[in-house]
């Protein structure tokens, strides 16, 4: 079995001029916000940053089949993961896609099946942020959800992130994938 590590993950990122209000609302509510930019987890931990050209290319092959899609951002959701920590994120739609997506991605590493594995079994998020208390929870859920003007954009591709351990511990793109056959 490969080696996986933390300092890796395959993401999907909304492009730039989808970031702005994600990004207002994850400076304020998220303590990951320097180290990861906004992002939807596909494949995390992941195999070590030497393997990227490689897997760049067996990925690219797996998504040839899997058009470019619309993604929205509108509801906002919880996790709670102790009895007093919550973490909320937007719910990206069509979760189908998404799911579909991760599972080729999967096909192509088996062993990095760690989002997979929980109760629910992989649920595309997008993090907002970490709160303590499950009535502070409901009250932040509620005001970021009436401030949040939904968003709408194409997944084209998906990308292969690294970062150093501390003090450079900031993930990078360090390769990109397109999804759906090249045109001509």
């Amino acid at each position: 079995m490969q080696r996986k590590t933390f300092t890796t993950a395959v993401v999907l990122i909304p492009p730039s001029e989808a970031q702005p209000a994600i990004q207002a609302m994850r400076q304020v509510h998220d303590r990951h916000f320097k180290r990861w930019m906004p992002h939807i987890t596909l494949l995390y931990p992941f195999r070590p940053r030497h393997e990227f050209d490689q897997l760049a290319e067996r990925f690219a092959a797996a998504c040839e089949a899997i058009e470019p899609f619309q993604v929205g951002l509108a509801e906002m959701r919880f996790f709670q993961h102790r009895r007093d920590s919550f973490t909320l994120w937007l719910a990206p739609e069509p979760k189908e896609a998404l799911v579909r997506l991760q599972a080729v991605l999967g096909s192509v590493v088996p062993d990095c099946d760690d989002v997979v594995r929980h109760r629910d079994g992989f649920t595309p998020h997008l993090s907002a942020g970490q709160v303590r208390g499950e009535l502070q929870m409901l009250a932040l859920q509620r005001a970021l959800q009436a401030a949040w003007q939904p968003i709408t954009f194409t997944a084209r591709e998906i990308s292969l992130i690294w970062r150093d351990e501390p003090p450079g511990d900031v993930f990078r793109v360090g390769q990109t994938v397109r999804l759906g056959a090249e045109e001509l």
